[in-house]
């Protein structure tokens, strides 16, 4: 697995159940299966967002941090100018469609199973999955 993708808490639980698209700033030409993140950081808009998921039912009470948690396909990339109007609601919900942001289209999103996760420090952009940890797909 040579590559992670870092996604801020609780949008990293969502892949796969809401969310097919990651919103960022910056696009990358990788395309393929990666690690996905849970990010240590959870600033107060994320806290906020997650008190309203969780009332909803749509998250868990706990959340894991600085964790790997499983697994998604990046597909290709997309302008999110171009997918803001073809979008679910609760899709725009779960990510920033703002103009010139890029959309991570994602697919066979699988979370580890049992709430397992893989304790990892984390960092910006795509990065090697450190090869001690043994991660596998």
């Amino acid at each position: 697995m040579p590559h992670n993708a870092p996604v801020r808490n609780p949008l990293d639980l969502s892949m796969g159940r809401f969310k097919e698209i990651e919103t960022r700033s910056w696009k990358t030409n990788f395309t393929g299966r990666v690690a996905v993140h849970a990010s240590k950081g959870f600033p107060k808009w994320a806290r906020e967002f997650a008190e309203a998921e969780r009332a909803l039912g749509r998250i868990p009470a706990r959340l894991p941090f600085g964790a790997i948690i499983g697994f998604v396909t990046i597909i290709g990339m997309r302008m999110t100018d171009d997918l803001a109007p073809q979008i679910t609601a609760i899709e725009k919900l779960y990510g920033d469609y703002s103009p010139g942001r890029w959309g991570w289209m994602l697919c066979d999103a699988e979370p580890f199973p049992d709430n397992r996760i893989i304790p990892c420090r984390g960092s910006l952009g795509l990065w090697n999955v450190p090869a001690e940890l043994g991660l596998r797909e």
